[in-house]
């Protein structure tokens, strides 16, 4: 999809507006219209950078989750004992699949998956995937560093993001909790680095 958007002078304001228009109103119900009036630009410009609104809807999430990946990188020191990096890459996968953002995202692409398929693909494989990808490449460290012992890589940072999830991501997206106190989340992290350093600690 890459080869197929344009950037411009107008290309951030016009990923903001779609933004708030995709987590108001929804894929199917975000028009061109309303995206354009909310970026304040004209549906021309629009159309200059984005071919079509799925384009425009995955350029958003690529976006999302490539900041947050950045954000992760830049803050976790992989020196340091593997206990403290697990934890602190727990708690970025945490806030993020809390957050009002990737809430909405998941939403829009499992209601919009029989009709759009490529709408949940990409945004797996620029969330979800990536995300493995990175803690393969730390295990992969950690290893050879005698620090854990695993052989399926990508398998085992798989288990680790359902261990970050459980109760609490269940219980955000079917609105039976909308927001958590930093002791239930510390609960959750703590047991998840915990069974996992249980099955995969060197």
């Amino acid at each position: 999809m890459a080869d197929e958007i344009h950037k411009g002078r107008k290309f951030d304001q016009v990923l903001e507006g779609a933004r708030r228009v995709f987590l108001s109103d929804g894929f199917e119900g975000a028009s061109v219209d309303a995206i354009a009036r909310a970026a304040r630009v004209s549906k021309a410009t629009l159309y200059s950078y984005f071919p079509d609104k799925k384009h425009l809807f995955s350029e958003v999430a690529r976006i999302e989750c490539q900041q947050q990946a950045d954000q992760a990188t830049a803050s976790i020191d992989t020196d340091a004992p593997v206990r403290d990096v697990l934890r602190a890459a727990a708690a970025h996968l945490v806030g993020f699949v809390l957050s009002d953002f990737a809430q909405g995202i998941y939403r829009i692409c499992v209601a919009e998956t029989d009709r759009f398929p490529e709408l949940g693909r990409d945004f797996y494989e620029s969330g979800p995937q990536m995300g493995i990808d990175a803690m393969a490449d730390y295990f992969e460290l950690a290893c050879s560093r005698g620090e854990l012992r695993i052989e399926d890589k990508a398998l085992a940072a798989s288990q680790f993001q359902a261990l970050c999830k459980a109760e609490i991501f269940e219980k955000r997206v079917f609105g039976v909790q909308k927001s958590f106190e930093r002791d239930e989340i510390d609960r959750v992290i703590d047991s998840a680095v915990d069974m996992f350093l249980a099955r995969y600690g060197a």
